[in-house]
């Protein structure tokens, strides 16, 4: 029987062959990539091993398959297995356009020879077609021969930005992406866009369990050596899936961290290089713009209107903010201070802020799942901040920036730290974040993750009243007392909230820090949290 949720529930398996390979038969480092021989693509433009097309033609009941080796992993060690007479080439996931003279064009699918990977953002490469040198994003490329390679696979996905991409309206039933398994190191999920009646389209998860010694299954009666061999298998018959694999689902395009290369250390920019086109809104601190840098490359620019902040301090803050990087977290580009309003250049996303996308934007008709989708993004990017002692300081839907699909960013983490202004304090008062602010942070200044925390259970309540001010009806002073005499806010009436959100709620506003929750376990919490209300359906027989 298939459990909810898609999984397999495999009988065990005695432990597959040995499909060893005399060079390369260590065991899958879930940190390198993996690595087979030279596959073409077939007429339906799936990747597959010539020796093997013809033996995996969806026959259910078929084990007699064809032994090659096992997907090994690269390393630049001497004994390693690496073809192209001991070159390191890569392939391009996606197209990119150079945006300075160190750096190269490329379009998707092109093969580049790495010279030097030294830097971890850019590499130095050689364009086997055009034979020019020069740089590319890191993030754009993948070894060639291995997995990453594959239009089907997405190595940095979860299950629920799976549900996502997969749902999207032009992906027809059928469309599916692997990507790693979260609680396995060693296997994979197989997620697939289905439609039933009285369901609709909704995604079904399959596990893709590791062999012993190589190859993968999800069910056991039938095996295969390899990923794209697994792959290819089901793109011709469902072999009790949901539904045969009919395209893979589109990839977004990878995220830049730097404006181009030449700024990867240097990101002091001339102002004179950003195009202010657009005013999107009125900050505490300045305006916030759509623009260009160089005329080509789209950005939001935060001006800070003078004295706001020490310059020095400002700096050192943007270093950090500079460093530390997250896909949700908007990315810190440039910025341009050495004459006043100072400019932070950052990430542009289209759809602004979660406030006002909630209140005035597409974001009012948001479903139930989406707002859970967007308090794990949130959830996801403050564990990251956890995990590098960074406290936020003024997390709020304010905060939060919105792009395409729902995709949601945390802004401005650790600039509350800097602000010199007499207003923005507990002391003062009319733009002191007060209703977003934990008490012990209000009142003796003690700002940590766990005051994050609470934070964070304003911002739930933000979201699932559609960006409704938190505590209507009363000021600051009185949120103040309120609190400390024990008055948490009321599950809203006129919202859809389910009890166990709002007692988490509760849980992030308890009057003991020690006692809120980690932004860890806030992430899993709202990861999982549909997984059990998915109607289950039955398993892949065996």
């Amino acid at each position: 029987m298939r459990a909810a949720g898609g999984g397999v529930a495999g009988r065990g398996v005695a432990g597959g062959r040995a499909m060893g390979n005399k060079c390369c038969s260590r065991r899958h480092d879930p940190d390198r990539p993996l690595v087979y021989p030279a596959y073409k693509k077939n007429e339906a433009g799936f990747t597959s091993c010539p020796s093997l097309e013809t033996r995996y033609t969806g026959e259910p009941n078929n084990r007699a398959v064809a032994r090659r080796p096992a997907d090994i992993v690269r390393t630049r060690n001497p004994g390693a297995c690496i073809p192209n007479g001991g070159r390191r080439v890569v392939k391009a996931l996606c197209a990119y356009t150079a945006r300075a003279e160190s750096d190269i064009s490329f379009r998707k699918g092109d093969r580049m020879e790495v010279l030097s990977d030294a830097e971890p953002d850019w590499w130095r490469v050689l364009h086997i077609t055009t034979r020019r040198e020069g740089l590319v994003p890191a993030n754009f490329v993948a070894e060639e021969s291995s997995v990453e390679c594959e239009d089907w696979f997405f190595p940095h996905v979860s299950r629920k930005e799976a549900d996502k991409l997969l749902l999207a309206e032009i992906n027809p039933r059928g469309t599916f992406l692997v990507r790693p398994a979260e609680h396995n190191p060693h296997g994979f999920s197989l997620s697939v866009k289905d439609w039933e009646e009285g369901r609709g389209y909704h995604v079904k998860h399959y596990k893709i369990k590791p062999l012993d010694n190589g190859g993968f299954y999800i069910a056991t009666n039938q095996t295969f050596p390899s990923l794209p061999a697994l792959v290819m298998s089901y793109t011709k018959n469902a072999l009790g899936l949901c539904h045969v694999l009919a395209r893979p689902c589109p990839k977004p395009e990878p995220q830049m961290w730097d404006l181009g290369p030449e700024l990867r250390d240097k990101w002091e920019i001339p102002r004179n290089q950003i195009q202010l086109i657009k005013k999107l809104g009125q900050g505490n601190f300045g305006e916030v713009y759509y623009g260009k840098w160089c005329n080509n490359i789209e950005v939001a620019v935060k001006t800070l209107r003078e004295g706001t902040m020490s310059k020095q301090a400002f700096l050192q803050e943007a270093a950090i903010m500079k460093k530390f990087r997250h896909k949700r977290l908007v990315a810190l580009y440039a910025v341009c201070s050495q004459q006043e309003p100072v400019y932070i250049v950052q990430e542009y996303m289209c759809k602004g802020s979660l406030l006002e996308f909630l209140r005035n934007g597409e974001g009012k008709a948001l479903h139930f799942e989406d707002l859970v989708y967007i308090a794990a993004q949130v959830a996801s990017g403050m564990e990251y901040l956890e995990s590098k002692l960074l406290i936020h300081r003024d997390l709020a839907a304010r905060n939060v920036l919105i792009g395409e699909n729902n995709v949601a960013k945390i802004c401005d983490f650790g600039l509350a730290r800097v602000i010199e202004d007499n207003e923005y304090c507990p002391k003062q008062g009319s733009r002191f974040p007060v209703k977003w602010t934990a008490p012990e942070a209000i009142i003796y200044g003690r700002f940590s993750i766990k005051s994050d925390v609470w934070s964070y259970g304003i911002l739930l309540m933000e979201l699932f009243t559609y960006g409704q001010i938190p505590y209507p009806g009363l000021h600051g002073k009185e949120v103040i007392e309120q609190v400390e005499r024990g008055y948490r806010m009321p599950k809203p009436v006129g919202h859809y909230l389910p009890d166990d959100i709002y007692r988490l709620m509760l849980q992030c506003w308890d009057a003991v820090p020690e006692k809120r929750p980690t932004f860890e376990f806030l992430n899993h919490y709202f990861e999982s949290f549909t997984v059990t209300s998915e109607i289950p359906y039955r398993e892949v027989q065996d």
